[in-house]
């Protein structure tokens, strides 16, 4: 087991930066680069038993190593996964720390499960209200948001200091359950209600102290989902669900005024926020609605601009947590192998993970099939790297609809190893 690294848990911000690996876990293959324009459907998977659980193992496709790291019944260190699924949380939440020193799981088991990021051996658990997610910068912590108060806590001491106290709002949430904090750390979004009930979301900046404008939700059409802040702060992602599931979505700045209006549905959604290599902040998914339906396709939160990325295809979840690659999404395909085979003008993906760059240049890097039968939200696969890319945690039943849920982390060696990391001052 890898020692953890001991610092104080409220100093000076530690940068997010690649650790060594010890000797036993290297070396990893070196992502293949492909092209989407020469992809060729895998053959569907040839029969591989599930993997021991924390016992290396290697895709027979693509030649990636991965291991299991849940798996029903208890892990040790008082962590218990339940029967039917134990995994982390959602392809755009931020799975590992930000030195990929701790790994948690959420979903499944009992509390926030923290195992080590690199050996996935189980460490402790953690109960807590509210909803935590962690801080890109600082390691040690994690911003949380519960009943009327944000706080910073350290889960390795479990140790907690508020940062802001809500007086005339209450019900405070993060997001819930799809929001992010800006790439610096510094600003979130949160949504509550106000003194008069009324359902509100408005951004925070954790570093100035400071509450932005209550942007009104009820004057928006549908029911609200959640709410976001963009990767560099300027501005506040909301998604709304209209009766007949059309899914809308709206983009103010944090002053609270409206921006864009996506009125069509989904158009992206299932996806995530990053910056782009023009400088614009942008949200990468899958398209449900025409004229690029169910393609891959990145849109400008500034002006809405829309570039496809893949022709029509099976993906189901797009993640950008890979903070130090923001160049990359990270794309889980469901799909049945025949249909997809039949479909020629189709993405020649199904039930697979791969890496594709967001320039519009069609590169791709595969990096896993995952044996995963359609069943229900549970075990959808949900794949979400590491801030540096170099490992992708994964869901799956291991093609027994109905069965145990597993998660897994893929292990990728990039040609360019770690992306450089970020400064920035601590909280």
């Amino acid at each position: 087991m890898r020692p953890a690294p001991r610092r104080a848990w409220l100093g000076p911000l530690v940068l997010a930066a690649s650790c060594t690996l010890a000797p036993s876990l290297m070396p990893w293959p070196a992502a293949a680069a492909e092209s989407l324009a020469s992809a060729q459907l895998a053959s569907p998977p040839v029969a591989m038993p599930l993997p021991a659980y924390l016992q290396p193992a290697k895709d027979p496709a693509f030649g990636v190593p991965f291991t299991r790291v849940t798996k029903p019944g208890p892990l040790g260190a008082g962590i218990i996964c339940g029967p039917g699924h134990c995994s982390h949380r959602y392809s755009s939440a931020q799975a590992w720390n930000a030195d990929q020193s701790l790994l948690v799981i959420v979903n499944g088991c009992n509390g926030l499960c923290f195992l080590d990021g690199h050996s996935y051996v189980p460490l402790f658990r953690r109960t807590r209200a509210g909803e935590c997610e962690w801080h890109p910068r600082n390691a040690e912590v994690m911003i949380c948001v519960s009943g009327q108060t944000v706080s910073y806590w350290a889960p390795r001491a479990n140790l907690e200091r508020p940062v802001y106290t809500a007086e005339g709002h209450r019900n405070l949430q993060f997001g819930p359950y799809k929001g992010n904090p800006s790439l610096d750390g510094h600003r979130i979004v949160i949504r509550a209600l106000s003194a008069s009930g009324a359902l509100v979301a408005f951004a925070y900046d954790l570093a100035a102290r400071r509450k932005f404008p209550d942007i009104v939700l009820g004057t928006l059409p549908g029911k609200n989902n959640a709410c976001s802040i963009s990767p560099l702060g300027d501005y506040v992602y909301c998604l709304q669900s209209l009766p007949d599931e059309t899914n809308q979505t709206f983009i103010f700045t944090v002053a609270g005024k409206l921006v864009q209006s996506w009125t069509e549905n989904h158009r992206p959604g299932h996806g995530d926020m990053t910056v782009d290599t023009d400088g614009h902040e942008v949200y990468v998914g899958i398209s449900k609605s025409e004229p690029d339906l169910f393609q891959v396709i990145k849109r400008r939160l500034d002006d809405g601009t829309v570039t496809a990325l893949s022709p029509y295809s099976e993906a189901q979840h797009a993640s950008l947590r890979a903070l130090q690659r923001p160049g990359w999404v990270f794309l889980s395909y469901s799909g049945d192998f025949d249909e997809v085979g039949r479909h020629p003008a189709w993405a020649p993906f199904a039930r697979e993970i791969l890496a594709l760059k967001i320039d519009g240049s069609g590169e791709i890097r595969r990096i896993a099939q995952t044996r995963n039968a359609p069943h229900d939200y549970w075990s959808e696969t949900h794949a979400s790297p590491s801030p540096d890319g170099s490992q992708i945690i994964w869901s799956s039943n291991w093609g027994q609809p109905g069965g145990p849920v597993f998660d897994f982390v893929s292990r990728l060696d990039w040609p360019d190893k770690a992306a450089s990391g970020q400064s920035a001052k601590g909280p």
